[in-house]
């Protein structure tokens, strides 16, 4: 007889943790700096002399590359080896960063976030799928949330870290701190990360990934360019009949792909539709606050950048408690109820901000801050979750695959839709009588450049127009959010599914 040696599963690496630590700070590093540059927008009005066209592209250019490569990035990694692709966006995240920290022009800024959002599209995809090699199925569910609660730590973080930097030191330290973060994230996936790869994954189309970037940068070009060029000029319209042609492309190659890097058809399927309408719709009223909230705080209030970090912590604490809370409501009542609270606090909570006034004081804007923030956690943690519920378990990948990248979508078009509103109804509310031609325009460019104007002039007039101007332009931002996102609370009241499990219909 022969003795069957029983086989012996080989001992966990003890370096998993200390990976793990390094991925989380990467992350960390990833997630605010969605939100740090945001505080910084006022000093590069003022130092830099960007309007707010540019301060859009500053915010937007990272959103908008994260957003269009985040798939096919991801897909890179499953077939040439994570942790190669993993370093190598740690390193353009890194080099972006130098070249931000180094710019000395808004259009040098801009090219450095886009080669920041290139680096975060490599890294936040495969962040998540070098866990299953390092983490037995015990363990992993922690490593999963430790990393995922990085990333969403770091929006509220974002503000308090920028400003902290910004009282004491120039704007491109916002930029500085990356370096030695994603140095050491670096440095740890080449000691510490096994490599891994699927090379069943769907292959990586170039025309698509092309497509998507270009179609959406085109189309957040258009909505940028709007208010100053006019909604009907020829540049407008040939940058959205450009961003039409591609998207349009697109689609149609990913339809006919037997394994497509976007699988559109879960839009089809009610179950996955409306949550994601409803997180995407929070995504886009949370980017677009983040865009013009700074702004309001500093230029109109007076506050400093950390101040203004401080003064968005109850929008950020609202979020993080009722997302916590919302887990146990949606296991007590069902996904549609709590999401469609949600949207209609989000609802009250933006009607009630455009009361705000330019003599308003912090009391008040702190109180509707705080619902927005309940609102926001009410309906985007079940949305999501709902979301990824309703579709097969052979098409999870795709599916939070598309999630994200609708999400990321809706954050670039809220920057630049809510941002281009807000930037024409501000200057078509501006009282420039009476300036000399080039001292109007550095004023209708930004309200930091009119305060500058007034400063050098000596016109309070100006200033209190200004800041007249801007606050009654986010009113009606407020109000167009209020109502959209009343109307998205009536859709998923109707069409959303009740609990995970009882699927909905099928359009």
């Amino acid at each position: 007889m022969v003795a069957v040696t029983p086989t012996v599963a080989a001992p966990p690496d003890p370096r998993r943790w200390w990976a793990l630590g390094a991925l989380v700070a990467s992350m960390l590093v990833l997630g605010f700096d969605l939100t740090i540059l945001n505080v910084a927008l006022p000093a590069l009005a003022g130092q830099l002399g960007a309007g707010t066209g540019e301060l859009q592209w500053i915010v937007d250019s990272y959103v908008v590359v994260f957003a269009a490569l985040m798939l096919p990035a991801g897909l890179l990694g499953d077939r040439y080896g994570r942790r190669r692709m993993l370093v190598a966006g740690l390193a353009v995240f890194l080099a972006g960063s130098l070249g931000g920290t180094l710019a000395d022009s808004p259009a040098l800024v801009i090219a450095a976030r886009s080669v920041m959002g290139l680096g975060a599209a490599l890294v936040v995809p495969l962040g998540l799928s070098v866990l299953p090699s390092m983490f037995g199925e015990e363990e992993r569910g922690k490593a999963v949330a430790a990393v995922s609660a990085a990333m969403a730590a770091g929006l509220p973080l974002g503000p308090l870290v920028g400003g902290l930097l910004l009282d004491h030191y120039w704007w491109g330290s916002v930029f500085l701190i990356n370096v030695p973060m994603a140095a050491l994230g670096i440095a740890a996936c080449l000691l510490l990360l096994p490599e891994s790869r699927d090379p069943s994954s769907p292959r990586v189309d170039p025309l698509s990934a092309a497509c998507s970037a270009l179609g959406l940068g085109a189309l957040v070009l258009g909505v940028i360019e709007a208010p100053e060029r006019g909604w009907t000029s020829a540049p407008v319209l040939g940058a959205f009949a450009v961003a039409a042609v591609l998207l349009t492309v697109l689609v149609r190659r990913q339809r006919r792909e037997t394994r497509p890097m976007l699988d559109l058809g879960l839009l089809a399927r009610r179950a996955f539709l409306f949550p994601t309408l409803a997180a995407t719709l929070g995504t886009f009223v949370f980017s677009g606050l983040l865009f013009l909230l700074p702004v309001y705080f500093q230029e109109v209030g007076g506050a400093d950048a950390f101040g203004t970090g401080l003064r968005l912590l109850p929008m950020m604490a609202g979020l993080m408690v009722s997302a916590r809370a919302s887990t146990a409501l949606v296991a007590r009542l069902g996904a549609r109820p709590v999401v469609t609270a949600g949207l209609a606090v989000l609802s009250c909570a933006a009607l009630l901000g455009s009361r705000t006034g330019p003599g308003t004081g912090y009391g008040f804007t702190a109180l509707w801050l705080t619902v927005a923030g309940l609102g926001f956690g009410l309906a985007m943690v079940p949305a999501m979750d709902t979301a990824l519920g309703g579709i097969p378990a052979e098409q999870a990948g795709s599916g939070s695959g598309l999630l994200m990248t609708l999400r990321q979508v809706g954050a670039a078009l809220g920057i630049a839709l809510l941002g281009s509103l807000a930037a024409g109804a501000y200057r078509d509310g501006l009282d420039t009588t009476g300036l000399p031609a080039p001292a109007a325009g550095a004023a209708r460019e930004s309200v930091s450049g009119a305060h500058a104007v007034a400063e050098r002039l000596g016109l309070a007039g100006l200033a209190r127009s200004a800041d007249a101007a801007y606050v009654a332009g986010m009113g009606r931002i407020l109000l167009v959010c209020a109502l959209a996102a009343l109307l998205t609370a009536v859709l998923t009241a109707l069409l959303l599914p009740g609990r995970r499990g009882v699927p909905a219909p099928e359009a």
